[in-house]
Parts: structure tokens; C-alpha cells; sequence
């Protein structure tokens, strides 16, 4: 099983194996020929009611998680592409969110972690 790294898109630092943005939506001011990426696996990605509730709000990430979490498990075929890769090697999960500790890329990584865990 690989490591698996999140990363702000807007952060120089160099992703690790494949790389993957995980935002539903394109990030603002990044040009498409600007990310050497694996895959947008746009799935994955909070619904637009579920992100519009949550609104960034640490206080509500407790509640964010759980529901985020709902979401990922009623759609199982989303996460396959990033299980996949990270059962071959380390994956980077990219993020276009300010708050580096309240998004659903945090939330994302605890998740593929159980699941690949699990299926070990």
C-alpha cells in the first residue's frame, strides 16, 4: 500500500507517484497545462449541497466528515482510480482549499486509508 500525500495545488511542493486533483471544481488562476496530473477525479468530490453547507467552516467539519464520508460510500466506483494507484505506489491527492486542516481532502485520505485497509 502507498503513501498517501495531500497537497494545496497552489503550494510548490513536488508531488509524490501518480497525482490527483480531487476538487470538483477546475481551481481558480491554474492553467490546465500548468498540473502534470494522473487523473481529475471530479466524483470524488463533496456535492455542490454538501460544499455549500459545509463553507469552509471548521466548526462544522465534525458534521462535514461524517456526511462527505456518506457520499464517498453511496458512490464506491469514484474513489476506484485513487484506490487502485495507491495500491501500486504512493499517490498525491491535490486541493485547491486555503484551510490545509478543515477539506475534504483530509477527509478523503482517512478514508482510502480505511478502505485500503480493510480490503488488506
Amino acid at each position: 500500500m502507498g503513501e498517501i500525500i495531500i497537497s494545496r495545488v497552489y503550494d510548490a511542493e513536488p508531488a509524490k507517484g501518480a497525482v490527483f486533483l480531487v476538487d470538483g471544481m477546475w481551481p481558480r488562476g491554474v492553467r490546465k497545462d500548468d498540473l502534470e496530473l494522473d487523473g481529475w477525479v471530479r466524483d470524488v468530490a463533496p456535492s455542490a449541497d454538501l460544499r455549500r453547507w459545509f463553507g469552509h467552516r471548521p466548526e462544522r467539519f465534525a458534521e462535514f466528515r461524517t456526511r462527505y464520508r456518506r457520499e464517498l460510500d453511496g458512490n464506491p466506483d469514484a474513489a476506484r482510480p485513487l484506490l487502485d494507484a495507491a495500491r501500486r505506489g504512493p499517490i498525491t491527492l491535490l486541493y485547491a482549499a486555503k484551510d490545509t486542516e478543515h477539506n475534504n481532502a483530509v477527509v478523503l485520505k482517512d478514508y482510502l486509508r480505511d478502505r485500503l485497509a480493510a480490503s488488506a
